[in-house]
Formats: C-alpha cells, sequence, structure tokens
C-alpha cells in the first residue's frame, strides 16, 4: 500500500509532510492532529475493518477536508504504522515495573496481548509490522531492561526479548483474527468442539474421544496465559543457565 487509498491521484504534496505543521481545524471545530487520526482510525477499523482506511472514509469520520490527512500521513501504511505504535503504547500506560522480572515479563505479556485483542480489526494489520517509532523503541527498551537486570547477557537478552515478543504478538494476532470473523463464522468455529468432534467415531480417533469434553472446555478460550507460563518457565531455565555460565567464568577467571 504506497498511499492513502481514495485519492484521485495517489500522490501525497513532498512539502507537505513534515510533521509539527500547524494544527488545521475541523468542520466541528475540532483541531486536526496526528493523535486524533489515529485514533479515530483504530475506532473506524474497530467499526468497518481494514476498509475504514480510506481518506474519504477517514475525512468524514473527521470532518475535515480528505486532502488535509497527507499532511499527518503519507501513506496507508505510514498510518497502520502509526496505529500499532499506538497499540504499543496503551498496552503500555499501564505496565509497572515491579523488580520481580517473571511477574514483569508477565504484566507487558499480558497487557499487550489485552490491548491486541481489544482492538481486534486493527490488530490484525499491525501485530506484524516494526513501527519504528517512539513507544515501540520504549517497548523495547523496556523488554531488554527487564531481562538484562535478571542477569541475561545484552546479546542473550536481544534474542529472548525476540522471542517473547513474536510469542505474543503471534498469540494476539491469532486471537484477533478469531475475534475479527463474522458473527456466524465465529458461532461455528465456537460449536464445532461440542458438535463435530463430539461426534466423532472413537476407533478411528480414540485420543480426541478421550479428550472431547478437555478439547471443548478450554479450545474456545486463549491458550496465552497458560502458554507464557509456560514460556516463563522455559526463560528460568535459560536464567539459570546463563547465571551458571557467568559463575563458572568467575571462577575461571579467579583461579588464572
Amino acid at each position: 500500500m504506497n498511499t492513502l487509498t481514495g485519492d484521485s491521484d495517489g500522490a501525497a504534496p513532498p512539502g507537505r509532510l513534515a510533521t509539527g505543521r500547524r494544527r488545521r481545524t475541523t468542520k466541528t471545530g475540532t483541531a486536526l492532529s496526528h493523535e486524533l487520526i489515529v485514533s479515530t482510525a483504530i475506532r473506524l477499523l474497530s467499526q468497518h475493518g481494514s476498509d475504514a482506511l480510506s481518506v474519504r472514509r477517514l475525512g468524514t469520520a473527521l470532518g475535515a477536508d480528505p486532502s488535509s490527512l497527507y499532511r499527518y500521513f503519507r501513506s496507508t501504511d505510514d498510518l497502520v504504522l502509526a496505529v500499532a505504535d499506538e497499540l504499543i503504547g496503551m498496552s503500555l500506560r499501564d505496565v509497572r515495573i515491579t523488580g520481580d522480572w517473571r511477574e514483569d515479563v508477565r504484566r507487558v505479556g499480558t497487557s499487550l496481548h489485552r490491548t491486541y485483542t481489544a482492538h481486534p480489526q486493527a490488530a490484525v494489520l499491525a501485530a506484524s509490522r516494526v513501527t519504528r517509532r517512539p513507544n515501540e523503541m520504549k517497548g523495547v527498551e523496556i523488554g531488554l531492561g527487564i531481562l538484562c537486570r535478571a542477569g541475561f547477557p545484552p546479546a542473550d537478552a536481544a534474542r529472548h526479548y525476540h522471542r517473547f515478543i513474536d510469542f505474543t504478538l503471534g498469540f494476539a494476532a491469532i486471537d484477533a483474527a478469531a475475534m475479527a470473523l463474522p458473527a456466524e463464522a465465529s458461532a461455528a468455529d465456537r460449536a464445532a468442539w461440542h458438535q463435530t468432534y463430539a461426534c466423532l467415531d472413537a476407533d478411528r480417533y480414540p485420543h480426541i474421544a478421550a479428550s472431547v469434553d478437555a478439547l471443548a472446555e478450554t479450545m474456545n478460550d486463549s491458550a496465552y496465559p497458560g502458554a507464557l507460563e509456560v514460556f516463563l518457565d522455559g526463560l528460568e531455565a535459560a536464567l539459570s543457565r546463563a547465571l551458571g555460565r557467568a559463575a563458572g567464568g568467575a571462577v575461571g577467571a579467579d583461579v588464572r
């Protein structure tokens, strides 16, 4: 996507792209701003899906001339990145770092997952993106800081942060996509565990038959909370190994 959709020629005037310009006033008297456009885009995405990201629909919702949006965003992709960064910012607002690394990773992950699934249409577009914007940078710094303070060397902290964030956003994207399904499709998927799977031939599918009640109970809820605990157990084991290597190296240095 190269430009905000709905424009006659798709070209954003190059001299009008810098941020920090004087705010324009909408037809309702509201000052048009980067923040207002992003929040409106998130709201429209929740109502209309990705079709909401057109200058015509955004302009109508804002009570502004559609062409004025080009003063703030070069393209649809530029707006998507801003939406993605806003979701990250929303997830970080209520996170309090305690100094207990396991609890802090849990808090960051749970908040990020909760924010994305609260805005499923926006999350589907945003979960895979690298925003290169302040909220994302803040989030990366917080995540690396938690892991480094726990005792991971910087290179290990980077690798584990990558695993953690992809793990969390992967779950968020799957759960958001399920929540964004049309009502009829969502109802059919939920019913399948109680209906289709409950009726399978036990001789042909013995493991499903033995687990069918548990499948019906668990498969319609997000697996993220339980999977996060498994991930944290693995991270704790990795930390023990890293601290053991560090201690071994220190003893070797003392011997020399």
